[in-house]
């Protein structure tokens, strides 16, 4: 079995209640299973700056799939929640990146590139990350920790809270065996 991060975000239809959704359909991927999932941040948009802010996560799984796989798999389900591509860095009802997978570093393929391209670049996705896996090692750039320390707009990034936001998070943390225990959960 592989360990592979992922990067969820989604910014209309519903982000935040969409993502926990995800986060619970891990489990029904072939030989896969949620072990970490983080809290849930709001950002501001990347590029293209004329929509509604994004709601982002990262979640561990566990899975017997390959990337070429798995990546499959993630793609299905965008489309299942609605994904549209229309313009780039534009409004989407779910965006699930393939951040890391094991220690590999894939670039044949630039439809999946593993670590992913700009993960070193992105506090919206090394900051769920790091939540999750504080001691996290970037193939080619080092600790994600001491990258998202240097980061300017770190700060931008802001774990959201609703009632009944943790309630959710923590039944997602339950349904794996070695979930990681939270301060807040």
């Amino acid at each position: 079995m592989s360990r592979a991060f992922v990067a969820l975000g989604g910014n209309v239809g519903g982000p935040a209640a969409r993502l926990l959704a995800v986060m619970g359909e891990f489990d029904s991927l072939p030989h896969t299973r949620l072990l970490r999932a983080s809290s849930l941040y709001r950002t501001a948009p990347v590029g293209y700056a004329d929509q509604p802010d994004f709601i982002n996560a990262v979640v561990l799984l566990e899975t017997g799939l390959s990337p070429d796989a798995l990546m499959g798999e993630l793609l299905a389900m965008e489309t299942r929640h609605g994904r549209v591509r229309h313009v780039r860095n534009g409004p989407r009802t779910l965006d699930l990146d393939l951040l890391l997978y094991d220690g590999l570093v894939l670039d044949g393929d630039p439809a999946l590139i593993v670590p992913h391209p700009r993960l070193h670049l992105r506090s919206f996705v090394l900051t769920p990350l790091v939540e999750i896996e504080p001691e996290c090692v970037l193939p080619g750039h080092g600790q994600a920790a001491s990258l998202l320390e240097r980061m300017t707009d770190r700060d931008e990034v802001r774990r959201i809270d609703f009632p009944g936001l943790d309630d959710g998070l923590q039944v997602l943390r339950r349904l794996g065996q070695g979930l990681r225990p939270h301060a807040y959960a």
